[in-house]
């Protein structure tokens, strides 16, 4: 049996429990709660009672009846956390580890003030944080699509909440959204009489099909909205809508967020780290690995590694033999290095790469942090392609949770002083500088020449992906402050010319960039890379960061996450700025939620990303039932997924049958109260401000590929008649999708930036969890390969059709909309030639590229990035740099023979386009290297990133660059015909499959 509710089964149970003679000493029934053994094997307690039985899914059908401790709204407010980020708080609870208690308390703390400012926050300021606003760069506010919005009349059609009412609008673009807001209100009053007057400033303009609010200041022109309704020639659809109506109300009595304790400040003595000459060391004590079948001879090797800035001090390695045994002991056990305490840098890392000679097993390295004392470390297990891979000092420096097959190491670090050594604090390191400041004698401007400067400037415009040789650096830290003045830029290359082992470097350093010039938030990103992780460095860069606009930010998230990978510690100003800016808007707070839970599985992350979710959801309690819906609702589809995948297997000897009868299994499932109220009426993963109503069961179907694909059509709750289409995977891993369509909105970004709008498509797409996520489904369109075969009888000849494309435009546009959806597929047809190339988007066939029956070309499914094509029997299937077929071309020419000037201007779009990317150059290189730890199969190393280098030309002047990019473009043309013979292969495989 499943019960609806808990409180509804506790009541049945307090009803039965009436008979027996006990049941006084039960007390108050509202006391008691139930208690499961869940899916993880851990005991949870059921606070909140609005769940379902059939959504916990506990191990066994058995509850236990507990009584409640003191404080039921903390605890509920606890249980409602656990079930969102899928790990219960009491296992964050039983972490052992100072810095995660004091990470916790602050942020407990810090929640408390924001929800206190959010109960004091005005209609408009709680809408603004709620739902933001959607502005876009590009043309001035006195030019968009062409004309000017001063001259320009906008014809809005502005509908009226809970009401059939509407009225049209001519305004000018240059109106802002308050002085539309009043016209509408005046517009209202005409029809409604002066007793609506008492509540005229009460009112809102909100796009109709999506919570999307205009409330700014900015002229309409600016918002993105409006703007595509321009350049589609469509009215914009607006409703006016009273504030109280999408604004909730949380009651800080209801949910009281207790504070912990202050903690006092140690008083034991303390040395600071400066004043320990004396070398490191570490004693290495034992290795073992608890494993019975692996007892054989094994050799163990280590070697140590303090890793900072790209700098390597390596100790030489020590080995150990054994026969028949699982434990090591080293006899040479004290390692002694050659850098002084005093000198190691506040972020040092210990890499320690422990790995045996064996005959069929090769166990290989772990990265463990820095400890004091005695110490077991559970090293992670990979298996490097070569040799030098084996250290991995920008790995994790959590230890292997999964402690049964991992290696054990026992170190231990000796203590030099009877006391603690502490590392200085800033004031101290400034007081430091100014003591070498007074002592040196020369000037610590260290100007140079003409032909220093000259050299200097060289080395300041290469790439990020340059190495610095040690004279450079050396020069470089020498004419640091000519670099303060006139390469501000160049920071990152000044912070790997430092010496970081010697802490009157350090010192130095800190105080220069005191007085260094904010760089711009895309310069800044770098300086998060896993080569800068110096605290006060750290601390710079989020400085410059605060800068970023919200939809700034929200265009760099992804990176900004993984980034928190390289952070040496939970309380940092990275994890500050990102959880302050998240609460301060709901969009972003939405993402940030998404990316951090969607890798919640990977152990090496797992905690820190508890802990950010955590202190999210304190400072955001209004967000927690949306995004539980949200949970709950993937939890269903992902059921739905599995029960198809099953129904497939058992029916695989009939295609037909499988196909009627698992169709049908996925209707009744959907149809299920509890399916059907589980997934609607919920806020889009994919986009928070579209309200998705309730299914439309009958068009919902699954998708005919290996991982079943469900293709979920909903119906938009905020406009009647509109359906909107996702599509739910799971057993694939969305990430470098993710990151591709990332990108793709970041060179649409660029070129809208100057002044080139070249009709991208990046449409939604978002990973959920391990092997899950949703994919937004673009209406009104169609695949490449379906164009070509419903435009032919035989499947061979459809892909030679050089017509199909341009008949199928036609028949979907007339007239002027003709001559608009041709000048749509020519510029969106440049910027994915030009995307495409620039990123070696592989696997490029027919049913990998959409068009959209307004015109616009775009592509899809991007596993294979970065130059890795496809290859068949050791022959590359694909021999193009980019797409660009003759029936391409024959729709930019409109039909038209011989190269004319349509298509002139249609390789000027491309040439303009890959010029503007080339400027941005060291912006894609930065945004590709951030993500090099987050396990993307084609993005794992440094040499991944070179494609981009290659493809973009960096090092060479616009003039060779563009002589390189015409030559890719005059081969992709002549060797077309190659991808026609691609197309056509995959049309018959297609055809015979249907």
């Amino acid at each position: 049996m499943c019960f609806k509710l808990f409180s509804v089964s506790r009541q049945l149970l307090w009803k039965q429990a009436q008979s027996f003679p006990l049941f006084p000493a039960l007390g108050e029934m509202e006391s008691h709660m139930f208690e499961c053994v869940n899916q993880a094997a851990v005991h949870e307690e059921l606070e909140d009672e609005t769940r379902r039985l059939c959504d916990v899914r506990p191990f066994l059908p058995v509850l236990k009846l507990i009584t409640r401790n003191c404080g039921r709204a903390e605890r509920l407010l606890d249980s409602k956390i656990g079930v969102l980020i899928g790990k219960g708080l009491h296992e964050l609870d039983a972490i052992n580890d100072q810095e995660v208690k004091d990470f916790r308390g602050k942020t407990l703390r810090q929640s408390e003030e924001k929800m206190q400012k959010v109960q004091m926050m005005s209609c408009t300021e709680w809408l603004q944080a709620s739902f933001s606003q959607q502005l876009e760069p590009g043309p001035g506010p006195d030019q968009i699509n062409g004309v000017s919005d001063r001259s320009t009349d906008l014809k809005v059609t502005i509908h009226f909440d809970q009401s059939q009412d509407s009225a049209s609008l001519k305004v000018p673009l240059s109106c802002t959204p308050p002085e539309l807001m009043d016209m509408a209100v005046r517009k209202w009053l005409t029809t409604h009489g002066p007793e609506k007057e008492a509540s005229r400033g009460q009112y809102f303009l909100r796009v109709s099909h999506s919570l999307e609010f205009l409330c700014g200041d900015d002229p309409l022109s600016h918002y993105k909205y409006i703007r595509t309704c321009v350049q589609t020639k469509e009215p914009p659809h607006l409703t006016l809508v009273h504030s109280l109506c999408h604004r909730s109300v949380v009651s800080r009595k209801s949910l009281p967020l207790p504070l912990p304790p202050k903690r006092r400040t140690p008083t034991h003595i303390q040395t600071c780290v400066w004043d320990v000459s004396s070398p490191f060391k570490i004693v290495l004590v034992n290795a073992s690995k608890v494993n019975a079948e692996e007892t054989a001879k094994v050799k163990y090797v280590s070697s140590l590694v303090i890793k900072f800035h790209g700098f390597l001090l390596c100790k030489p390695a020590v080995s150990s033999e054994s026969s028949g045994r699982s434990e090591h002991t080293w006899r040479d056990s004290t390692l002694e290095f050659e850098i002084s305490v005093c000198d190691l840098p506040r972020m040092t890392r210990l890499c320690i790469a422990i790995y045996a000679v064996m005959d069929k097993v090769k166990n290989s390295p772990g990265l463990c942090q820095l400890k004091t004392g005695d110490i077991i470390l559970h090293c992670w297990s990979s298996f490097p392609d070569e040799l030098e891979e084996m250290l991995n000092p920008i790995g994790t420096v959590q230890t292997n949770p999964y402690t049964e097959n991992a290696t054990a190491l026992h170190i231990s670090f000796p203590e030099y002083l009877p006391h603690a050594i502490v590392f200085p604090p800033f004031d101290k390191i400034l007081e430091k500088a100014a003591q070498i400041a007074r002592a040196s004698d020369c000037s610590p401007m260290g100007r140079g020449g003409k032909k220093f400067h000259i050299e200097l400037k060289e080395i300041m415009e290469r790439d990020p992906l340059s190495q610095l040789c040690e004279n450079e650096k050396d020069l470089i830290w020498t004419l640091r402050y000519d670099c303060r003045e006139n390469f501000p830029q160049s920071l990152p290359k000044l912070l790997l010319s430092v010496k970081w082992s010697k802490h009157e470097d350090m010192a130095q350093l800190q105080v220069l960039l005191q007085i260094w010039p904010k760089l711009s938030p895309r310069d800044a990103l770098e300086l998060l890379d896993f080569n800068y992780p110096d605290q006060y460095v750290r601390e710079y860069a989020v400085g410059c960061l605060r800068d970023m606009s919200d939809e700034e930010l929200s265009q760099y998230l992804l990176q900004l996450v993984q980034v928190l990978r390289y952070e040496p510690y939970y309380d940092c100003a990275l994890t500050h700025f990102l959880l302050e800016r998240a609460q301060r808007n709901r969009k972003i707070g939405h993402f940030l939620f998404w990316h951090l839970r969607s890798e919640l599985h990977m152990p090496a992350v797992s905690v820190q990303f508890s802990l950010i979710l955590e202190a999210y959801c304190r400072g955001s309690i209004p967000h927690i039932e949306v995004l539980k819906k949200q949970v709950e609702a993937l939890s269903k589809l992902k059921s739905v997924n599995e029960l198809i995948k099953f129904g497939t297997m058992k029916n695989a000897r009939s295609k037909a049958k499988e196909a009627m009868l698992t169709k049908e299994a996925m209707m009744t499932c959907l149809r299920q109260s509890g399916y059907y109220e589980t997934l609607s009426d919920i806020h889009s993963p994919l986009n928070p401000n579209i309200l998705l109503a309730e299914v439309n069961v009958e068009r919902c179907r699954y998708m005919d590929s290996k991982m079943k694909p469900l293709w979920i059509v909903y119906n938009n709750k905020l406009l009647d008649g509109d359906t909107l289409g996702i599509i739910f995977k799971y057993g694939d891993d969305l990430r470098q999708d993710m990151l591709t369509l990332q990108i793709l909105r970041l060179m649409d970004l660029l070129w809208k930036e100057a002044n080139l709008d070249l009709r991208i498509v990046p449409y939604g797409c978002l990973a959920t969890g391990d092997r899950a996520g949703l994919i937004e489904v673009v209406s009104s369109a169609d695949t490449i390969a379906n164009i070509q075969l419903t435009s032919s009888n035989v499947a061979a000849a459809a892909a030679f059709n050089k017509d199909a494309l341009l008949n199928w435009l036609k028949e979907r546009n007339s007239g002027d909309a003709l001559d608009h959806a041709i000048e749509e597929f020519t510029l969106s047809c440049a910027g994915y030639c030009v995307a495409t190339y620039v990123l070696g988007i592989g696997d490029r066939h027919s049913d990998n590229i959409m068009v959209r029956s307004t015109g616009q070309l775009f592509h899809i499914d991007f596993g294979h990035i970065l130059g890795n094509f496809k290859s068949k029997f050791g022959i590359k299937r694909e021999r193009v740099p980019f797409i660009l077929t003759h029936d391409f071309i024959h729709v930019i020419q409109q039909g038209k023979t011989g190269y004319t000037e349509k298509f002139a201007s249609f390789r000027q779009y491309c040439e303009e386009a890959y010029l503007i990317l080339r400027r941005n150059g060291n912006l894609f290189i930065t945004l590709f290297a951030l993500m090099l730890t987050a396990g993307l199969p084609e993005l794992t190393s440094v040499k991944d990133i070179q494609y981009l280098k290659d493809s973009l030309a960096l090092g060479k002047t616009d003039d060779e660059a563009l002589k390189q990019f015409r030559q890719k473009f005059d081969e992709a043309l002549r060797e077309s015909w190659t991808t026609k013979v691609n197309w056509m292969a995959h049309n018959v495989a297609k055809d015979n499959r249907s």
